[in-house]
C-alpha cells in the first residue's frame, strides 16, 4: 500500500509538472520592458551593450518557453528585465555625461576663437609675413560657425554631435594657429 501512495505521489507531482503553464505575464512584462529599453533614446546611444543582453535574455526566454521548461523561461523572463531597466538608467546616465563633456568642451572654445582672431589680426601687422589671409579668415570663419552649430546641437540635446563638432572646431584653431606660427617663426629668420 505504501509503494502503491508513493508511486501515485510521484505520477501527481509528474503530472503538475508537465502541465505546468508558461509564465505569460512574466514573459510580456520582459517583452515591454525590452521594447520600452528599444525605444528610449538614451539608452540606445549610450546603453547598447544592455539592450543587446535584454534581447538575448529575450531569446533565451522564448526559446525555454518553447522546449516548455517555464522556470528558466522565468528566469530569463527577470534577467531581460533587469538588463532593459539597467539600458535606461545607463542610458540616462550617459546623456548626462555626455551634456557635461559637451557643454564644457564648446564653452572651452570661446577664448581660444577669440585668441585665434587675434593672432590672425596681429600677423596681418607683420612685415613680410607670407600667409595666405584669405584663406585663414575663411578657415576662422568655418571655425566660428562650426561653434555656432555645436551650440545647436547641444541645445537640442545631441550631445555626440555636439562634441564632434566641438572637437573639429579644436582641431581648427589648432591648424590656423599653427599656420600663424610657423610663418612667424620663418618671417623672424629672415629678419
Amino acid at each position: 500500500m505504501r509503494k502503491f501512495i508513493i508511486t501515485l505521489l510521484v505520477v501527481f507531482f509528474l503530472g503538475l509538472v508537465a502541465c505546468a503553464a508558461p509564465p505569460v505575464e512574466d514573459m510580456q512584462k520582459a517583452q515591454d520592458a525590452v521594447m520600452q529599453a528599444e525605444s528610449d533614446a538614451d539608452a540606445v546611444a549610450y546603453a547598447g551593450n544592455s539592450i543587446i543582453r535584454a534581447r538575448d535574455a529575450l531569446t533565451r526566454m522564448q526559446d525555454e518557453a518553447e522546449a516548455k521548461r517555464y522556470d528558466a523561461a522565468k528566469n530569463y523572463a527577470a534577467e531581460a528585465i533587469s538588463y532593459a531597466e539597467q539600458a535606461i538608467a545607463d542610458g540616462r546616465a550617459g546623456a548626462s555625461r555626455a551634456m557635461d563633456e559637451a557643454a564644457n568642451l564648446i564653452n572651452s572654445l570661446a577664448g581660444p576663437l577669440t585668441e585665434t582672431a587675434g593672432a590672425l589680426n596681429t600677423a596681418r601687422s607683420v612685415e613680410g609675413i607670407q600667409l595666405d589671409f584669405d584663406s585663414l579668415a575663411s578657415d576662422l570663419s568655418s571655425a566660428q560657425s562650426t561653434y555656432d552649430e555645436a551650440w545647436q546641437s547641444f541645445n537640442a540635446d545631441n550631445y555626440r554631435d555636439a562634441i564632434d563638432k566641438g572637437q573639429a572646431i579644436r582641431s581648427m584653431l589648432a591648424d590656423i594657429n599653427a599656420r600663424i606660427t610657423d610663418a612667424a617663426i620663418v618671417t623672424s629668420r629672415k629678419q
